[in-house]
């Protein structure tokens, strides 16, 4: 794979997941997309820096919706304001162990209701009901039988997957669950010929220590801004 090849997805990738592998969850309008809206609350723009995307933008949601587009840089375009925004980091991996975890389990449609409630608990990011559905999740569970930890896969441009949802509930941290199932859900990956690579809060020192002392690799900072289109 070429540099450039390599750029122009992780530059873009719900845009890329969007226009290819995640095609079928994808609703479209001209260089605008954006998810199903119980799949995940991303949207899309072929290029941000277009001011035609935007326009699509603007007939893909209704008036006063709030969207967030990845490394759109906080600028406002016809139609839109900005209302907040978060910078964020992406990490591919570049010296991940990858390895299958034995006890965890693949995650379906009816453990949908115990990954909210952890993800609730946990906050590790946005995750809707059909989100399971876009790729492998992964779970732990107590002896008990309580849903403990997971990971799974979400964004997936050509290539490569995110490595997403990665939580642990509180009572169970500091025993290496989330490592365990980041290397089980990166083994996934690696079999089909892909890459892992994620994505954090800028601020999420601790998360960006432990991903790059486990084999990721900064590859640039980004920004998730919120925008509104106005009326």
């Amino acid at each position: 794979m070429t540099g450039a090849v390599v750029a122009s997805v992780l530059d873009n990738p719900a845009w890329s997941s969007l226009a290819g592998a995640h095609a079928r969850f994808a609703v479209l309008h001209g260089q605008a997309a954006r998810y199903q809206s119980d799949v995940a609350p991303f949207h899309a723009l072929a290029d941000p820096a277009d001011p035609q995307a935007w326009d699509d933008l603007t007939a893909l949601v209704e008036p006063g919706a709030a969207v967030t587009i990845a490394g759109a840089g906080g600028v406002a375009y016809r139609g839109w304001e900005v209302a907040g925004s978060i910078p964020g980091v992406q990490l591919v991996d570049v010296a991940l162990r990858a390895s299958p975890s034995p006890d965890a389990y693949r995650l379906g449609a009816g453990d949908v209701p115990e990954i909210l409630d952890l993800i609730e608990r946990t906050r590790p990011g946005p995750y809707l009901r059909r989100t399971v559905e876009l790729g492998a999740y992964l779970g732990l569970r107590s002896p008990a039988g309580a849903l403990i930890a997971m990971a799974g896969e979400r964004l997936h441009p050509a290539g490569w997957t995110e490595i997403s949802a990665v939580c642990t509930d509180p009572a169970h941290r500091g025993r290496g669950l989330a490592t365990r199932l980041v290397r089980a859900v990166a083994a996934g990956i690696r079999e089909r010929g892909e890459t892992p690579f994620l994505h954090t809060s800028a601020a999420n020192v601790t998360a960006i220590r432990l991903y790059e002392s486990i084999g990721f690799e900064l590859r640039k900072q980004t920004d998730f801004t919120a925008y509104r289109r106005l009326s």
